[in-house]
């Protein structure tokens, strides 16, 4: 079965769609496919955490900055929020949700008590369910918007927003934490 067919999927959303602040995602994802850009950046994601090892995981680039572990944290639970407000959004919820503090949430999560491991197999499982959910949404559902952190953001433009911003800190782990791990 072919990743998707859906043509709202094939190209960035429009300006419209979106808050500004997010076009620094969206503007790194390649024009095509979303769903295989998704798809691929599982395995992408896991070899770039598996150059950092165990032993590496704890690693920061600066004092006062996340661990790779702690990336990896912010990464899933980032893509589950943005998920879940995709969901909100293609089932035409009226209500406006919530935005989120990233440091909160991963200062709360302790994620440096987990192994590398386990956080990798987390943020593969939850990857897969957004794949789900997107595979499963129509043209109509991924048009819908709702509010969130007092904006209106379409279904759709959340998952460039999910692809655009594991673009990011993927490149941030190659450019500020390889180097210091070498």
């Amino acid at each position: 079965m072919p990743l998707t067919t859906l043509p709202s999927l094939a190209a960035h959303p429009s300006a419209d769609e979106y808050l500004p602040y997010y076009h620094k995602y969206i503007a790194r994802v390649p024009e095509g496919d979303l769903l295989a850009t998704l798809e691929s950046q599982i395995d992408g994601t896991v070899a770039l955490l598996d150059r950092f090892g165990e032993a590496g995981a704890g690693l920061r680039y600066a004092p006062g900055k996340w661990s790779v572990k702690e990336v990896v944290g912010h990464l899933t639970d980032a893509e589950r929020i943005f998920t879940f407000r995709a969901l909100c959004a293609a089932r035409s919820e009226g209500a406006s949700l919530p935005g989120f503090d990233e440091n909160a949430y991963v200062t709360g999560a302790e994620f440096d008590t987990r192994t590398l491991n386990s956080l990798m197999g987390e943020f593969k499982a939850v990857r897969r369910s957004t794949l789900a959910l997107f595979r499963n949404l129509r043209d109509h559902e991924l048009a819908r918007r709702v509010t969130a952190n007092n904006a209106p953001v379409s279904a759709r433009a959340l998952g460039w927003i999910i692809a655009g911003h594991e673009i990011h800190h993927a490149g941030l782990l190659e450019e500020r934490y390889l180097p210091v791990l070498a």
